[in-house]
């Protein structure tokens, strides 16, 4: 199991409590839901595979993921090399916007 740094896990706490306080409605009737994201977290944080609840919410919140680009804290959060690794597991794939 790797060892995470409390600077890592700060910044997964800070961007977890940012997704649950914000929520993005998006014209085209899909609700984005950052806070839907969270189920991912032990997988961006350890090398747990990720869950089948990650998954599903990935694949669901796809449509959002160009909004959550345009915010800084969730563009870090979502370039990371870990939740790219996620994302790419799960076989979604994070568009150019």
């Amino acid at each position: 199991m790797k060892k995470v740094s409390g600077s890592f896990l700060c910044v997964v706490v800070m961007v977890a409590a940012m997704m649950l306080m914000t929520e993005v409605r998006l014209s085209n009737a899909a609700t984005c839901n950052p806070a839907a994201l969270s189920s991912c977290l032990p997988a961006i944080s350890s090398s747990t595979p990720p869950s089948s609840t990650c998954c599903t919410n990935l694949k669901q919140q796809k449509p959002c993921f160009c909004e959550y680009l345009k915010n800084p804290s969730m563009k870090q959060y979502l370039n990371s090399p870990s939740a790219r690794k996620v994302v790419s597991t799960c076989g979604v794939a994070i568009p150019a916007c």
